[in-house]
């Protein structure tokens, strides 16, 4: 398995190339399904709208969230295609990396003009 950061890199460059050849506009999904199948292309395992669970206290929510992308079973990425993240969009990734016990997350959004100014990396260094 790759470290994180050869990951992230790749998936950054991708998500650049994307960004570059068809624009912002477009609805999450396509750029999911893209994303998803150059990634693959890549070599890379790539897990499309994972179920992920969770519980509190004695009840149990199998199935409560669906994460965008999980790449080579280490690297969730979160998609957007809206003008303008919110900081809710950070926590909502954080909280996945926080079920999923992973170190970093990519929160991109296809949305903005430049794509370099839709990249956010969330790092999870909450210990339980």
């Amino acid at each position: 398995m790759k470290p994180i950061d050869e990951i992230s890199s790749d998936v950054i460059g991708v998500a650049m190339a994307i960004h570059r050849e068809i624009g912002p506009g477009l609805l999450e999904s396509v750029y999911q399904a893209i994303l998803a199948k150059k990634l693959t292309r890549l070599g890379y395992a790539v897990e499309t709208e994972k179920p992920l669970g969770f519980s509190f206290e004695d009840l149990e929510f199998p199935a409560a969230f669906k994460v965008d992308l999980l790449v080579d079973q280490s690297l969730v990425v979160e998609l957007k295609s809206v003008e303008r993240m919110q900081p809710v969009h950070s926590k909502q990734l954080l909280t996945y990396l926080r079920l999923m016990n992973l170190p970093v997350g990519l929160l991109i959004n296809f949305g903005c003009e430049t794509l370099k100014e839709g990249i956010k990396r969330v790092v999870n260094n909450h210990d339980r």
